[in-house]
């Protein structure tokens, strides 16, 4: 089956409006809620500003509003709304960005109210994704995610996407509305993206299949944390870096030699952001299955950051949801060429406490070689098979023995699990699993070398 040439709808209707042709200037609008201090409604703002700044929209000005709840018309309160008009025109600006999700009921109020075009946070995350997708499932995946944004919020005036089969007869059903036809035809090319990215993801799945011999070590972590800085301090690749959110949409893998023995697959993936809408993280879910066969990870942080930590959150909810909380994980603390003595002292007394942590900057190389020493740590130089009884009680044990390791033969009694598997020696210190060798083990004590 051909795959037709993705048709990404940044020219038309929703998506016109943030064409890098034209200048743009907004107001940014955010919303503090019970359960959200000032700080975070504040950092999430500024986060909005980067956002922006990436789509090429000039940020004017700020308001942050503090309600109890949400208003159902018009998402902040209808006084606040109304203000947004003079607000907009004191700005001089076009464009007002909601730092959150409108409904399409309240998007379509606040523009019959303010008269300004109005823009949430999906629809802004979409633009940059529209802009930063380069490769076909890249592409794919953008116009996927762009549809099932659009679908519930069709009106008469986007006719162009009914427009598709040039008007022959029998297009319509009897008494077919407009409106109708509109979404007929936008599930249908949903219909037709689902299956041109199932054949993309197998034929992603055989590539990978031809490569499962070798070590896979895929970057991931919160947007704009030094990725693809550290793909090319690593690899020498010649990757795209930019001080931009979601820079990188398309992954990008590159064969690296670790020593004279052993070389690893390295793939850079897309950055995670908070509160990124379910749809569009559904719709790359294609990208970030190299993150699901990896054999490591390494969890890029950036710790200059002042809101590291929720970035780390953030990006462990995501890995949860793809179920990878049990791989084998790296945190890499990078662009601490950025922090102060004091900062670099505290940032390395904490990763000493902690069990794989690595401090570096990717920028200006400091910390690299450590990191690969750690990677070296991880590669499967040295397999063992062991024979261990254990509790069935130590169920999260179990599943790290099939996370790290292969399950050779195994035998559930009652109370135990009698297993034969192989896995890297660093691993038999790590999981403490002298206490379930069987006697034929015992007699030859179990070390890490």
């Amino acid at each position: 089956m051909m795959i037709k040439k993705p048709l990404l709808i940044r020219e038309k209707a929703m998506f016109e409006y943030l064409d890098s042709r034209r200048p743009r200037r907004a107001l940014l609008i955010g919303m503090g809620l019970p359960g959200i201090t000032t700080e975070e409604a504040k950092a999430s703002l500024e986060e909005l500003a980067q956002l922006a700044y990436t789509a090429e929209v000039e940020v004017c000005d700020t308001l942050l509003q503090t309600r109890n709840r949400v208003d159902p018309t018009y998402y902040i309160g209808k006084g606040k709304a109304a203000e947004l008009d003079s607000l907009a025109s004191g700005h001089d600006v076009d464009l007002l960005i909601f730092d959150n999700d409108l409904s399409p009921a309240q998007m379509r109020n606040l523009e019959e109210l303010t008269g300004q075009r109005i823009l949430d946070r999906s629809l802004l995350i979409l633009d940059i994704f529209a802009r930063h997708a380069h490769s076909r499932v890249a592409q794919l995946q953008v116009e996927k995610a762009q549809l099932n944004y659009l679908l519930p919020r069709l009106t008469r005036q986007w006719k162009h996407l009914s427009r598709q089969a040039g008007g022959k007869a029998g297009v319509r059903g009897p008494g077919e509305t407009q409106l109708e036809s509109d979404r007929r035809n936008l599930r249908q090319r949903l219909g037709g993206l689902a299956q041109n990215l199932q054949q993309v993801r197998r034929q992603m799945a055989t590539s990978r299949k031809s490569r499962k011999e070798v070590f896979k070590v895929t970057l991931v972590g919160y947007t704009n944390s030094g990725k693809s800085t550290l793909m090319r301090a690593i690899s020498g690749a010649e990757v795209l870096i930019q001080d931009q959110l979601f820079a990188t949409l398309d992954s990008t893998t590159r064969t690296v030699a670790l020593d004279s023995q052993r070389k690893m697959l390295l793939t850079d993936t897309v950055g995670f952001i908070n509160r990124l809408p379910h749809h569009l993280f559904e719709s790359f879910r294609a990208t970030l299955e190299e993150a699901v066969n990896a054999d490591l990870l390494l969890h890029v942080v950036d710790r200059s950051h002042p809101h590291y930590e929720d970035q780390i959150e953030t990006a462990e909810e995501v890995l949860k949801e793809l179920g990878l909380e049990e791989k084998p994980t790296l945190i890499v603390y990078n662009k601490t060429d950025r922090l102060d003595a004091k900062q670099r002292q505290e940032v390395a007394r904490a990763c000493a406490e902690m069990e794989n942590a690595v401090v570096i900057s990717a920028h200006t190389g400091e910390g690299v070689e450590e990191l690969q020493e750690e990677i070296r740590a991880f590669h499967p130089l040295d397999s063992v098979e062991l024979d261990l009884r254990i509790p069935q009680t130590e169920g999260r044990l179990l599943s790290q023995l099939r996370a790290h390791g292969e399950i050779l033969d195994q035998d559930f009694r009652e109370n135990d699990a009698c297993l034969r598997v192989r896995l890297d020696r660093r691993w038999i210190g790590s999981l403490h699993l002298d206490r379930f060798a069987v006697e034929e083990n015992a007699a030859e004590p179990l070390q890490t070398v």
